[in-house]
């Protein structure tokens, strides 16, 4: 099995210690590559900080345009080591490789349009003959840190805005995952892209804290665990930190929505959303509040699909849902699922964990405070709960310490409207599950889920800073 090497400066290179990327499923080694040294560290940090501070729209455009462009022709290729070190099902893992090419596509055109604003100033007497313009230049260095659940996706968050905006990054990724970003690593090694715009450098977590408080990174982009994100947060009060943290994303079924064919489909929805990913995404359904007009219909309908799923290898075609990505996850999983059953839930499907995979879980009865209600659980569990009116059910959204994004199943648009003037999250979806995700609209949430938004505009503004030119002696 040949050594992958990580990307120093644009330049491929190896370290000094060897780290082997084994798959969750049966723990086969898929991967070799090194951790970065820290003098490698520090010469990544030093290129990013000489790399040139503007770079035409054309040559980042064609850069980010490249790298869609071979994404696009290794498509099987990237899916197949997408779920060789994370284990996803195949069938997501095409469906990751599809959007990081569409991010990188997107990256390209904003680019392109990424010119400013003008401004006249004669709408005061004092700006007669004035005129402004307003563009963005980039704060400087960009310390983007990914993890483990979309590999080659959310590398692409980080890495496809710094380039459009004209930003040097520096990526960490996660260490159990880092072969999908080594890949993207070489796509731009094959660009013309000048020494010092991007590194992506394999590191162990007890070694981010030197790097993420390193005064010449000014910008922190994360997306991790909540703990860990508010740690970074407190870290460097003086930096601009984004932080994608985690959710216990809700969904509500309205009364309204009672047709056969409605509860249908919301029922597969839901039961495919909750587990798609063995329920590792921060947008994974974990709580869904039923209207109690058509509760146990619904119900019904949930079990039967979420008993149809099929779990296993997740190199299979057939298989929805594979393993979590350590049996110590699995295990914690397990530990709160069984803590909600003694307190009294009820399991209506799932329940029994087999090493590193845990079945699709359903629990009804949930008490308050447990842990699959009120955490992040980051697996393969769903909790159903009744509701009286849909006001019972916003409010139950709300209570809960995160905020990413919620799905309110209606075809009322004041209920629609309703939900997204209530709801104390980054996102309303309706019609659907707030697993849905458009790779350029605006995304992040409230409260413990995170300050900032991704999506490549809006973290394109989040790297960069407003500049003002103001011209005099203008005839407007």
């Amino acid at each position: 099995m040949d050594m992958t090497p990580f990307y120093l400066a644009g330049r491929p290179v190896h370290g000094e210690v060897e780290v082997i990327v084994r798959h969750p499923y049966d723990g086969a080694a898929v991967g070799r590559t090194t951790f970065a040294t820290p003098a490698q560290v520090e010469a990544a940090i030093v290129a990013a900080t000489r790399a040139p501070q503007s770079l035409p729209a054309h040559r980042r455009a064609a850069a980010l345009d490249h790298v869609s462009k071979r994404l696009q022709e290794r498509n099987d290729e990237v899916a197949r080591l997408i779920t060789a070190e994370n284990g996803k099902p195949l069938k997501w893992a095409r469906a990751e490789a599809a959007r990081a090419v569409s991010v990188f596509r997107w990256a390209a055109e904003e680019a392109r349009r990424f010119a400013g604003d003008l401004q006249r100033l004669d709408t005061d007497p004092a700006g007669d003959g004035r005129m402004a313009l307003v563009t963005r230049v980039p704060k400087g260095p960009v310390l983007g840190i990914s993890p483990f659940n979309f590999p080659l996706n959310l590398v692409a968050h980080k890495i496809a805005p710094a380039i459009a905006a004209g930003a040097p990054i520096v990526l960490k990724p996660a260490p159990a995952t880092p072969l999908s970003a080594l890949l993207l690593g070489e796509l731009l090694a094959e660009t013309d892209l000048p020494e010092g715009m991007f590194s992506v450098l394999p590191l162990p977590n007890d070694r981010t804290a030197e790097l993420v408080k390193d005064p010449r990174l000014p910008v922190v982009s994360f997306t991790g665990s909540g703990p860990v994100g508010g740690l970074i947060q407190d870290s460097v009060p003086r930096k601009h930190v984004t932080l994608e943290l985690g959710g216990n994303a809700a969904v509500v079924i309205c009364a309204d929505w009672s047709a056969d064919d409605d509860l249908a489909h919301a029922a597969k929805r839901i039961a495919v959303f909750s587990n798609y990913q063995a329920g590792q995404s921060c947008i994974a359904v974990q709580r869904v509040y039923v209207h109690d007009a058509v509760h146990d219909r619904f119900a019904a309908q949930l079990v039967e699909e979420v008993r149809a799923l099929v779990t296993g290898d997740p190199s299979d075609e057939a298989t929805d849902v594979g393993p979590l990505i350590t049996e110590d996850a699995a295990q914690r999983v397990e530990a709160w699922v069984d803590e909600a059953v003694a307190a009294g839930a009820r399991v209506l499907a799932g329940g029994k964990r087999d090493g590193t995979s845990y079945p699709p879980t359903i629990l009804m009865n949930v008490p308050a405070g447990a842990k699959v209600l009120a955490e992040e659980v980051f697996g393969p569990v769903l909790v159903v709960q009744r509701v009286a009116d849909d006001a019972a059910a916003f409010e139950a959204v709300n209570d809960s310490a995160y905020g990413l994004q919620a799905g309110v199943f209606t075809h009322d648009v004041r209920t629609a409207f309703a939900a997204h003037r209530t709801l104390r999250v980054g996102g309303v979806i309706v019609g659907d599950v707030p697993s849905y995700r458009a790779d350029q609209m605006p995304y992040g949430g409230t409260k413990g889920s995170g300050v900032g938004r991704e999506g490549l505009r809006s973290a394109m503004d989040d790297y960069t800073e407003p500049r003002v030119l103001v011209l005099t002696g203008i005839a407007l």
